[in-house]
């Protein structure tokens, strides 16, 4: 019998989402589990597959349309109703060339199979509309040979930086005859021009992804709704700088990881939060929830916009463990491939826009959280250390806390402490 595609339910704080592209069309034969549309939501990408064996005969949603959890987006038709229906000249096949490289003609017996589109993230298959490339010619490195955006890029000859490799010399070709100049225009009036529309000079609209707009509201909500304060220090990056010299290749042999500066901070702000709980707190109603555990955000920036995956009981994880979880958050992010499990709770949230290049700014909450350490730029600076001038590689960083359940006394003495453990990193082993 028919059954109907819905929005399924992908957890408590999604409720609605956007259909970013079908990937079948009507009168396409699926197998049940194949992959028909994928969907936005805020947090994560996901496709949608089929509830069962059988005919796509109704798309009741068009891509870009908002959708709501559990909402009706197509039907599929089994196998026999397909079957009892005026049957086309030919048999149905999959849509060409979207997603496949051209093939020889199949065998009746297994059609579908042969025409079948490789399993595409949202952001891999931006990434080849972007880059012209030919998804059936990418070999995926994802789960079960899906194809993620890094398949892309390199398929694309572009580096990490997202730079591409430098293009081949392209043959010689005669010279074309130039034209005849044009006879050059007169510039116009500036009352004129400045009646020109501002389309005519260069506008382009683009709508707002699911995560984009989420990202907006969040952070006015944040600001409409806590008390929101920020507290600044600098702290002498020497000790943590000479450490990570010193045992860098070390570490990296072992771990198979590189040493960096997050987990450092990651490590420091657990000290310092077990000396004051409240700022690992959430308010609830007239209630602090005051939590005992440490399950650490660490904002990542995506092509798609920033999220923040969740270091679950950070304190428990060894410097090596958070820096492999925080490489993989990183990779995970750019791809589309973070799961809303990695993306849920979170105690206390750490950003660092030094990555950026920032030398200074006023981080927002990550409601309900009530507080968020920004970490900056290091930079050499003169300072005064044993009676002399000397220059340090300085970091400035920043708490922002909500004022309505942490003082400012409170807040001061966090981020100091923060400053010690990294300043004498040996602590954090003692701690």
């Amino acid at each position: 019998m028919p059954s109907n595609i819905v929005v399924p339910e992908v957890g408590e704080s999604i409720v609605d989402a956007r259909i970013a592209k079908w990937l079948r069309k009507e009168g396409d034969v699926v197998s049940a589990g194949d992959p028909l549309v994928e969907l936005e939501t805020d947090k994560v990408d996901l496709e949608v597959g089929a509830p069962q064996a059988g005919v796509l005969s109704r798309i009741d949603r068009k891509d870009g349309d908002d959708v709501k959890v559990g909402e009706v987006l197509g039907m599929i038709d089994d196998a026999g109703a397909g079957a009892g229906a005026s049957p086309p000249a030919t048999a149905p096949v999959a849509e060409p060339a979207r997603d496949t490289p051209a093939v020889p003609e199949q065998k009746p017996a297994a059609p579908r199979e042969a025409a079948k589109a490789p399993r595409v993230t949202p952001t891999a298959r931006k990434a080849a509309e972007q880059h012209e490339v030919d998804l059936g010619r990418v070999r995926g490195s994802g789960d079960a040979g899906r194809v993620m955006r890094r398949d892309v890029e390199q398929a694309a000859g572009i580096d990490g930086d997202g730079k591409g490799a430098a293009p081949a010399p392209a043959p010689s070709a005669p010279a074309p005859t130039p034209a005849a100049p044009a006879k050059a225009k007169p510039a116009p009036p500036v009352a004129e021009e400045r009646r020109r529309s501002t389309a005519d000079r260069g506008e382009e609209r683009i709508r707002m992804s699911k995560r984009r707009a989420t990202i907006a509201r969040r952070l006015v909500e944040a600001q409409s709704t806590a008390a929101m304060l920020t507290t600044f220090n600098d702290v002498d990056m020497s000790a943590v700088m000479g450490l990570r010299e010193r045992h860098k290749q070390a570490f990296k042999e072992r771990h198979g990881v590189g040493l960096g500066i997050t987990s450092f901070f990651v490590k420091a702000s657990i000290g310092a939060l077990r000396e004051f709980p409240r700022i690992n707190a959430e308010i609830q109603g007239d209630e602090m929830v005051l939590k005992r555990y440490y399950d650490i955000g660490v904002a990542v920036g995506a092509t798609e916009g920033l999220v923040v995956p969740v270091l679950r009981d950070a304190d428990r994880m060894s410097f090596a463990d958070v820096e492999k979880q925080i490489r993989d958050f990183a990779r995970r992010a750019e791809d589309g491939s973070l799961s809303l499990a990695d993306l849920k709770g979170g105690t206390f949230t750490i950003t660092n826009g030094g990555v950026f290049g920032s030398l200074l700014s006023t981080p927002i909450l990550n409601p309900p959280q009530v507080g968020i350490l920004g970490l900056h730029k290091i930079q050499e600076r003169p300072v005064a250390a044993d009676h002399q001038v000397a220059l340090r590689p300085m970091m400035y960083v920043a708490l922002t806390y909500d004022h309505r359940i942490v003082d400012g006394a409170e807040a001061v003495r966090f981020l100091v402490r923060v400053k010690e453990l990294v300043e004498d990193p040996g602590a954090l082993l003692l701690d």
